[in-house]
């Protein structure tokens, strides 16, 4: 049986029309996973994060201006995205769902989003198509509650994972990794537990073995009881954000040498898509289906 996989209706937001970022995405992907017989069962529908949840990892005023639709028009610029009531509810729903899907990996091993990944969301702002930080807003959620002692964050978006370092750095027991293209966005990098910079136009091969000389020993140095696996397929060749050059075939590869670190080793983890731009939707959905694949493999 396929591992759960969460999904709202609110995860595809309303953009203006010609906005560059591949909102359509988001619901094309569940269509991809249905069609393949991914969620045999539907999708778990989770709880949109409320005021308290946000406030958990970001600052109170910044979460207060967003829901109320009063984000300074800087901020919105540096976003990229209309802070609107259907992208703010996005970014809600979003980090509900990551939260769900944590727990849900925690109670059988494995679990995915549909969305998630918006890891330019820093404490007291968002940034790079991010309001908030899902998966920074869940780990401080199950560290407070006491449902996890450590936490690793395995980011192989192509960018690196500015927001989350900031969300996460003052407490060491939520550790960040991320492995991204070091002359891409964001030019003013805020650095995390473990930053791996890769050079432009790297292909399948060398990013292997870049992510293999880290990862499992970094899991087994820190015995963590879940990992967040930012799964952005932004490292493909095709992606128009990228600047590196993976085929389809590199991406699964790499999934499957996440997964094999974590799962042998008995820890969970929770994935969710990250990045990926490409005016064709059906070709972007069906590369981020390759993770939820990967995982009903492992399931």
């Amino acid at each position: 049986m396929p591992p759960p996989i969460v999904f709202h209706e609110a995860y595809e937001a309303t953009l203006p029309e010609g906005h560059r970022f591949p909102m359509r995405k988001y619901g094309r992907l569940a269509q991809v996973l249905r069609e393949r017989g991914l969620a045999p069962n539907g999708f778990a529908r989770p709880e949109p994060a409320d005021r308290a949840l946000l406030c958990g990892a970001h600052d109170a005023a910044y979460v207060d201006a967003v829901l109320a639709l009063a984000v300074p028009r800087a901020i919105e610029k540096e976003i990229g995205l209309p802070v609107t009531e259907s992208v703010a509810g996005r970014s809600r729903a979003s980090s509900g769902g990551t939260l769900l899907a944590a727990r849900l990996a925690l109670g059988e091993g494995l679990a995915g989003s549909t969305a998630g990944g918006s890891h330019h969301a820093r404490r007291e702002s968002g940034a790079g198509f991010c309001i908030f930080n899902d998966v920074a807003v869940a780990a401080r959620a199950l560290r407070r509650a006491g449902t996890i002692r450590r936490a690793l964050v395995i980011d192989l978006d192509v960018h690196q994972g500015d927001g989350t370092a900031d969300c996460l750095h003052d407490d060491p027991d939520l550790f960040t990794f991320s492995v991204h293209c070091e002359r891409n966005y964001p030019s003013r990098k805020i650095p995390g537990d473990l930053d791996v910079g890769l050079a432009d136009g790297l292909g399948d091969d060398a990013y292997l073995a870049a992510l293999s000389a880290h990862l499992p020993r970094l899991v087994d140095a820190l015995s963590p009881d879940l990992v967040f696996y930012n799964a952005g397929v932004d490292p493909h060749a095709a992606d128009r954000l990228g600047r590196l050059t993976l085929t389809d075939d590199g991406l699964r590869a790499r999934d499957t040498l996440v997964l094999q670190a974590v799962r042998s080793r008995g820890v969970p983890l929770v994935a969710v898509i990250g990045g990926g731009y490409d005016n064709d939707v059906d070709a972007l959905a069906a590369r981020h289906a390759i993770v939820f694949e990967t995982m009903a493999g492992f399931a």
